[in-house]
């Protein structure tokens, strides 16, 4: 059986924790921040951990990096 190939957009985007949980950096940064209260800005900076429904979806797409 040959092996499996990771999705490159995830291995790019995407990074999995000690825990194993799916990190990514946090939504809705890209663009109309002048609109955005200074509490959003303030509390999207970094990283976050994806939901348990959304993590399932990134790990079948990264096999080896679980």
């Amino acid at each position: 059986m040959p092996k499996m190939k990771t999705k490159s957009s995830c291995k790019k985007r995407f990074k999995i924790s000690a825990k194993g949980k799916v990190i990514a950096g946090q939504a809705g940064k890209r663009h109309g921040m002048i609109k955005r209260s200074t509490k959003f800005i303030r509390d999207a900076r970094g990283t976050t951990a994806l939901s348990e429904p959304d993590a399932r979806i990134i790990k079948s797409m990264m096999p080896y990096n679980r």
